[in-house]
């Protein structure tokens, strides 16, 4: 069998976004699935990895994105007024006016560059997983232009983001044309497959003519052979990634600022909004607060390995991140270190952080319950109990990556 797997993200692009696609390509060969890769030739991304290794067993393509280049156009206007602000603003205006979203202009060279593809190497699926949600148009153009049948991967809600801004009118618009690309999806892709309950739920009310499935993320055990956690004179909480849209560090700030505590060191690895530092510096919080920029993937690791507790932060966005179930869930599950989940406490997160033991929950608002945590989790390392969170036999089994390769390869050749 032959799949033909169209990703935005993909080495040597950084973040958490490359990981599910590269995984998927770097497994699936052992599945018996001769696996081919498009990708742009430069997505003009903010991040890279040199470091990370290409799969071996794919074959990898590439399509020419002439496209505006990434930007924190937060970053940006922060601070800017008048004149210099407008400016910025107009710069970015091209970007705004893009839809689905601003990479939407791959598609002029993908498409054609995945029909030959499919028809030069016999493909018999194609799989194209978002976001970018314009990564689907391609999809439903092969499958019209070529007759080849399509899977669509969701790694976040198509129509109702959780991240995003909903009080802005120019991000209300960008989500009434996501409802169309979602309404295409359901319509013409031959099967969905979901990274969360919550996604596939949504799905699944589009009324869709192919199968919804359900494929978490998985935990990446093995990336993280060889690096060591080393205790040390200060309480170390890390939190890697990006913060952008509704994503706040601010509460669980307060309360590290509230809690008393001279002793501890709250690590952020990855984008920091230049606004959420400028407020985090009026707390005083001096050394207990440690600002990393990003960082390749390998030393994100091992920074994870080597903290007494990591920190995980989901938006409630208006009840929009209960579904949530991200890569950086599992990421943190493999790391095996004790997690103080800032998250919706009936989500779906909460609920897996706390089926495995894998750490505490607490809502992510709620300055009073993050500082009890973040307390209780000091406490257990001042006394020398704070210890790794191994999971158990079968969790390892049910929520290795292993495990989720083999469902897609099953949905995959169920359309052969």
């Amino acid at each position: 069998m032959k799949v033909l797997l169209v990703t935005w993200y993909y080495p040597p692009a950084g973040g958490g976004g490359v990981q599910r696609p590269l995984k998927f390509a770097t497994h699936l060969p052992a599945h018996g699935i001769e696996t081919h890769v498009l990708a742009p030739d430069d997505a003009k991304w903010i991040h890279s990895d040199p470091d990370l290794s290409p799969p071996t067993q794919a074959w990898i393509h590439r399509a020419r994105y002439l496209g505006p280049r990434a930007r924190k156009l937060a970053d940006e206007l922060h601070g800017t007024k008048g004149l210099d602000r407008f400016t910025r603003q107009a710069l970015s205006l091209s970007r705004r006016v893009l839809v689905p979203d601003e990479n939407v202009s791959w598609s002029l060279t993908a498409i054609p560059a995945a029909v030959r593809i499919v028809r030069a190497e016999g493909i018999d699926v194609v799989l194209t997983t978002s976001p970018p949600n314009s990564v689907h148009l391609i999809g439903a153009a092969v499958k019209r232009m070529t007759g080849v049948r399509w899977v669509a991967d969701l790694r976040d809600s198509i129509a109702a983001h959780p991240h995003r801004r909903v009080e802005s009118a120019a991000v209300r618009a960008k989500e009434k044309v996501s409802d169309s690309v979602a309404k295409l999806v359901a319509r013409r892709a031959d099967a969905i497959v979901a990274a969360s309950a919550a996604i596939a739920a949504e799905a699944d009310t589009l009324d869709p003519a192919g199968v919804v499935t359900t494929i978490l993320n998985g935990a990446d055990f093995d990336d993280f052979a060889g690096l060591e956690y080393r205790r040390g004179d200060r309480f170390r909480i890390t939190h890697t990634g990006s913060f952008f849209g509704k994503r706040d560090p601010r509460p669980f700030l307060t309360a590290l600022a509230e809690s008393g505590l001279d002793d501890i060191r709250a690590r952020f690895v990855g984008d920091f909004r230049a606004s959420d530092r400028e407020w985090a510096e009026s707390l005083g919080l001096g050394d207990s607060l440690e600002l990393h920029p990003y960082v390749p993937r390998r030393e994100s690791l091992a920074l994870q390995r080597d903290s007494d507790a990591l920190l995980l932060l989901i938006p409630e966005a208006g009840g929009r991140g209960k579904g949530v179930l991200s890569g950086k869930v599992f990421e943190y599950l493999a790391a095996e270190r004790p997690i103080l989940a800032a998250v919706p406490p009936d989500g779906a997160a909460a609920e897996l952080i706390r089926e495995t033991g894998a750490g505490v929950v607490a809502d992510p608002d709620d300055v009073a319950a993050l500082k009890a945590a973040l307390v209780e989790l000091h406490a257990r390392w001042a006394a020398g109990t704070l210890n790794g969170t191994p999971l158990a036999p079968e969790d390892r089994e049910r929520l290795g990556r292993g495990a989720r390769i083999e469902e897609l390869a099953d949905v995959l050749r169920g359309l052969a």
